[in-house]
């Protein structure tokens, strides 16, 4: 947890310097960390961002124990950062860094509590 809340900050940083396309790849990867981070306790992980999208979706979001909001908020962002990222001509708007900022510390509240939940599990197993 503490990579994607350490990209999560970095995000906020360059969202208040102006690097609008860099911030919104911060909170995607900080949202992607996180993801990571719950697969890493069902022992479940890929090489491939579209994998880690896939198992995530498939192990918890599917299964109800994450909000389906969370599963289309990891989609969503993954695009943006894609777009920002290989698309030459594509900016980010200020809006929207500042909505997948918003976006990536939803998404990381709803994973803690996620990870508590499973932790709580496993305490009274």
């Amino acid at each position: 947890m503490s990579n994607g809340e350490e990209k999560l900050r970095s995000a906020k940083i360059l969202l208040e310097n102006g690097q609008f396309k860099d911030s919104a790849s911060r909170s995607y990867y900080a949202m992607f960390s996180v993801a990571r981070a719950l697969l890493v306790i069902k022992n479940l992980n890929s090489t491939k961002h579209s994998g880690i999208i896939s198992l995530f979706n498939q192990h918890f979001v599917k299964t109800g124990l994450v909000d389906r909001t969370c599963g289309r908020i990891l989609m969503n962002a993954r695009e943006i950062r894609e777009k920002g990222d290989y698309g030459d001509f594509y900016l980010v708007s200020k809006k929207e860094a500042e909505a997948q900022l918003k976006s990536a510390k939803i998404f990381i509240e709803e994973i803690r509590r996620v990870i508590e939940r499973l932790e709580d599990r496993c305490d009274t197993s």
